[in-house]
């Protein structure tokens, strides 16, 4: 091949990996991905991926290693889950590897995955927002009153990311202004509409911030022994918690020296049916979250649904530790039967089916409380909590990928 051929294979793994970093992509799936795509475009390549960037080193090998060596560093910022994108930089890169799209055509297709969001796409994320707080806050089973005021804050916490979007100021203290956001709007609900389940409602507002998503994924990092994407994604993960936790402790700070005193109660009295509703409102609005294409929006409510369900049924049979396991087991087994089977990204069951058993809110709950009371015995407990569940959730992906091996990497 010539120089130029060799130069545009390097350029297309590059820009594969800027986009499957910038879609949430874990270390181990993506350094796994990469490598089968430059084999399969005869190039030698050693990616080394982190949450903030990767570094690529490239040779050619029907040439002298001197004469071809080559390194590059992309770094496309944290990533965010967009399984529409995901899904459409898979299918690019099995053309090209194919021979159906040639790599210059490849490139392009890439680079038009990344046009700006439609102001239509950003009123549907900002309603995803929206109907996700109100989903969580009635799996929880509250009051009508503080699943409404949940709902209004998960809006607010929206519009505030999308204003947050074009503002790289707003940006850095976007986590600590939707604390400040979702404690101060509890606060003062609870002070002149009635009396409110305050921390439940606070945590379900936050619930697409929490970061359990990142906690789990850093945990199976680690265990797949990727040590430093996985401590930095689970640092990272820390410090959205002690951020949100900061804005919300302001929030409460702000109130008690107003003489501002909300009112607490400790009420969860929706029937059945609630549960249910929120169930499927909820699949909904992690489909909306996780910008799905439309017709695979039946798919990601369904792997989201029955995580759930497994996760519950299996907890009231065999304890709540056992029923966590058996939903990733079989989500993450489920995801890699998919792939095989349909030739697309396993993340599309994988990844919403294991949305509602993360243990984020048990962690900032924990912190929350810790705050408040001032008490370190509170944090031991949640924390404890978190670990448990992290076990589970990673012996589950564990296991699910020996019992289904994952025969792509996505």
């Amino acid at each position: 091949m010539t120089e130029a051929t060799y130069s545009e294979r390097i350029a297309f793994v590059e820009e594969l990996a800027w986009h499957l970093h910038a879609y949430g992509t874990t270390a181990e799936r993506m350094e796994g991905a990469i490598e089968l795509v430059a084999r399969r475009l005869q190039v030698d390549c050693q990616p080394w991926s982190n949450p903030a960037g990767i570094i690529l080193s490239f040779r050619d090998p029907a040439r002298p290693s001197r004469h071809t060596d080559v390194t590059r560093i992309v770094r496309p910022g944290l990533g965010d889950t967009n399984l529409r994108r995901l899904c459409a930089a898979d299918a690019i890169a099995e053309d090209v590897i194919s021979g159906r799209m040639d790599i210059a055509a490849g490139r392009a297709a890439l680079r038009e995955l990344e046009r700006p969001a439609s102001p239509r796409a950003r009123t549907i994320l900002v309603l995803g927002f929206l109907l996700a707080s109100a989903a969580v806050a009635g799996l929880f089973r509250l009051p009508w009153l503080d699943i409404g005021v949940a709902a209004v804050n998960g809006l607010l916490i929206g519009l505030l990311l999308v204003a947050a979007q074009s503002r790289p100021r707003l940006r850095e203290g976007f986590e600590a202004l939707a604390g400040l956001l979702a404690g101060s709007m509890a606060i003062v609900a609870s002070h002149w509409l009635g009396a409110l389940n305050l921390n439940t409602v606070i945590i379900a507002s936050l619930i697409v911030l929490v970061p359990g998503m990142t906690l789990t994924l850093a945990a199976s990092e680690l265990a797949n022994r990727h040590l430093v994407s996985g401590t930095a994604r689970f640092a990272g993960a820390l410090m959205t918690v002690v951020n949100l936790t900061i804005g919300t402790a302001i929030a409460l700070a702000v109130a008690g020296y107003a003489g501002i005193e909300p009112q607490v109660q400790a009420l969860r009295p929706q029937p059945e049916w609630v549960t249910w509703c929120a169930l499927a409102l909820g699949a909904y609005a992690f489909a909306v979250l996780f910008q799905a294409q439309r017709r695979d929006y039946p798919l990601v409510m369904l792997a989201a649904v029955c995580g759930y369900l497994v996760s519950r049924f299996g907890g009231e049979w065999l304890g709540a530790s056992v029923g966590v396991f058996l939903a990733a087991l079989a989500t993450t087994a489920a995801g890699n039967a998919y792939a095989r089977v349909a030739n697309r990204p396993g993340a599309l069951v994988r990844l919403p089916g294991i949305i509602m058993l993360v243990p984020g809110s048990v962690a900032l709950r924990g912190v929350v409380s810790m705050v408040q009371t001032q008490n370190l015995n509170v944090g031991e407990t949640a924390a404890i909590a978190v670990f448990s569940t992290l076990m589970a959730l990673v012996a589950g992906l564990v296991f699910g990928n020996l019992l289904i091996s994952a025969r792509r990497n996505l």
